[in-house]
């Protein structure tokens, strides 16, 4: 499998990056199946869109703040690229659950600001989110970054000399991971759209089900790759993330199951109007 001998274009003056293009089209991907999601659940035309202009900002700094704390020596060990290069996103560079964690912050925002409940947009947007992941992923392909150990199959993805991590120059072919997570996440997302219609899931457990099976991908994928990271105890830190955090997706779909079975029913949101006009039904966030 080759890779792209170039990741940029210019427009004129405007480069554009294959990486950035990437996650722009996995965001406009993820609000279109949201917003068609939430509006089936009877929620509010658009009120997805509302949300990710605060969510999607939030997301992107978020993301790119945990890489750079998680990968610091990157950026401030020896040799490292300096302070301008922690903020070059277009080079690549996002942690998923900073982006994730970050995100989440900004839509809790908005979702107050709009006098709606979060986790019914959690659910409404989980599926969405894999496949923006799954595209996302593209970017790496085209950066030849994060792939996995060296190797000869079939599908083996050729990375140029310069691109290949020092101990690894002698090797041509690697794991395509890029690869393996974005099929993955595809995966993710027909499941988790799947279990929602067989379920009736609710509550936020759509969302903690895409968390759940995202985890146990990427802690396979994440063993498979060798770029230099930090570790704690022999584990990629990754690895020790993606385990903490699909405990507590395990734990949350338990709780809630129990607590609060079903599905929260949705209804329109008031106009802009009602809601400035602070009516008695508005005055705190309530599931629509």
């Amino acid at each position: 499998m080759p890779s792209p001998d170039q990741a940029a274009w210019n427009l004129g003056p405007v480069p554009l990056r294959a990486y950035a293009l990437a996650i722009i089209l996995g965001i406009v991907v993820a609000i279109w199946l949201g917003n068609k999601r939430y509006v089936a659940r009877g929620g509010t035309p658009g009120l997805i869109t509302d949300i990710a202009l605060w969510a999607v900002p939030f997301g992107i700094v978020g993301g790119r703040i945990y890489h750079v704390l998680s990968d610091w020596q990157i950026y401030f060990g020896p040799d490292g690229r300096g302070f301008v290069a922690a903020l070059r996103i277009w080079d690549g560079g996002l942690g998923i659950w900073g982006a994730v964690a970050v995100g989440g912050l900004g839509a809790w925002i908005a979702a107050r600001r709009h006098h709606v409940a979060l986790p019914p947009i959690a659910d409404a947007i989980a599926p969405g989110i894999a496949l923006a992941q799954a595209i996302g992923r593209w970017g790496n392909w085209f950066n030849q970054e994060l792939f996995g150990r060296p190797t000869d199959v079939p599908w083996a993805l050729q990375i140029d000399e310069a691109k290949r991590p020092a101990g690894y120059e002698e090797f041509a072919t690697f794991h395509p991971t890029f690869l393996y997570e974005s099929l993955w996440l595809v995966g993710v997302a027909v499941v988790v759209i799947w279990a929602d219609r067989r379920f009736t899931m609710g509550h936020g457990r759509v969302f903690a089900l895409y968390v759940l099976l995202y985890v146990t991908g990427r802690g396979w994928i994440e063993a498979l790759r060798i770029d230099p990271v930090n570790t704690v105890g022999g584990l990629r830190l990754n690895v020790w993330t993606s385990i903490l955090v699909g405990i507590g997706a395990l734990v949350y779909l338990v709780w809630s199951a129990r607590t609060r079975p079903g599905r929260e029913e949705l209804t329109p949101a008031d106009s802009d109007a009602d809601t400035q006009a602070g009516s008695p039904e508005d005055s705190n966030p309530t599931s629509r």
